[in-house]
């Protein structure tokens, strides 16, 4: 996929050509599932949320979006973010209709899974990655491109505009902090 012409159609998106968005849709849709599919790769057997409806919601939510689009890039990693909100909150209602509770034990990459047994790590996780953004922005903003974006190291690095080094640095700091946080967290815990 080119990012020339996405780049165009961003622009003239931002500059409220909302016919661009339509354009836009079916030279992008290819990498937006390949992102959910990053973030449900791992699920459990029975999941009712699939691939192509984290897209389609994704889709819906960017659509009304009032973000001054700056490149390719930038549109994935919101709609990284995007998608991670949808997951969080399929994970709250989950957990709502769930009974029992109890510590959960849950792998760093496994933790953006959503599934019938994991929805209280997603939605502790999620608090805990809003309270590091309150503490450093950025390293939040590295996790959710990395995990729940499902973006290479360039490709965060270019997103956040920052070195591919400092994307390993910040990771390996944030993953510290979250295990620790989560650690607290009577819920679920972060296994490295």
């Amino acid at each position: 996929m080119a990012g020339e012409p996405v780049t165009q159609l961003l622009q003239q998106l931002s500059e409220g050509n909302r016919d661009a968005f339509d354009a836009l849709m079916p030279l992008v849709y290819a990498q937006l599932r390949k992102l959910a599919g990053n973030c449900l790769r791992n699920e459990r057997p029975g999941h009712t949320l699939r691939a192509t409806a984290l897209v389609h919601e994704a889709y819906l939510k960017l659509v009304d979006a009032d973000v001054a689009w700056e490149s390719r890039v930038h549109f994935y990693a919101v709609a990284a973010r995007v998608m991670r909100r949808i997951l969080v909150d399929h994970a709250k209602a989950g957990n709502r209709r769930k009974r029992g509770g109890g510590l959960e034990v849950v792998r760093f990459d496994e933790a953006v899974m959503v599934g019938p047994d994991v929805p209280d790590s997603i939605v502790a996780l999620d608090e805990a990655l809003v309270r590091l953004a309150v503490r450093d922005q950025r390293k939040s903003d590295v996790v959710e491109c990395l995990f729940f974006g499902g973006m290479t190291y360039d490709e965060t690095a270019a997103a956040l505009a920052i070195s591919p080094a400092t994307v390993h640095r910040e990771l390996k700091m944030a993953k510290a902090w979250l295990y620790n946080e989560l650690a607290q967290n009577p819920s679920a815990s972060l296994s490295t």
